[in-house]
């Protein structure tokens, strides 16, 4: 078993740190990167989802699902969470507003809304670490 020390150690790495912003990012950075290669695709979704002028908010999509992710490798990175978070918050609540569903869906775009939630949890710990100067700290030790 790990002494205390050592989680610690691991835990508070720079690798670690890396990892568990990749991990957030990377529903963004593939769905961003889809989009880009299927950029008529990106729009018809916009389209679908009753947006106005889709061909903006599919580019606009596609910089926010990109951008934000690199910032989050950056020291803008708090930017770059809750540029992400503020984004998810609006897409759940377009994409996956389960109460407006029939009743048959409600359960599965449920668990995608609180998944998404979730997803949003993830940004704000990192935003809130940044401005707490704590993942400076943290990441320093690896």
């Amino acid at each position: 078993m790990m002494a205390t020390g050592e989680v610690q150690a691991v835990l508070g790495s720079r690798p670690v740190l890396l990892l568990g912003k990749a991990m957030l990012c990377l529903p963004f950075v593939l769905s961003g990167l889809a989009k880009l290669a299927d950029f008529p695709g990106a729009v018809a979704e916009q389209q679908h989802f009753g947006l106005p002028m889709p061909t903006l908010f599919a580019a606009l999509v596609i910089a926010t699902q990109l951008g934000g992710s690199i910032l989050m490798f950056t020291r803008g990175d708090w930017v770059g969470a809750l540029w992400l978070a503020a984004f998810t918050v609006v897409a759940t609540v377009i994409a996956h507003a389960y109460w407006t569903f029939p009743e048959a869906a409600q359960f599965e775009q449920r668990n995608i809304f609180f998944e998404h939630a979730a997803i949003v949890g993830g940004f704000i710990i990192v935003a809130w670490l940044r401005w707490s100067g704590r993942l400076e700290a943290e990441a320093s030790r690896g």
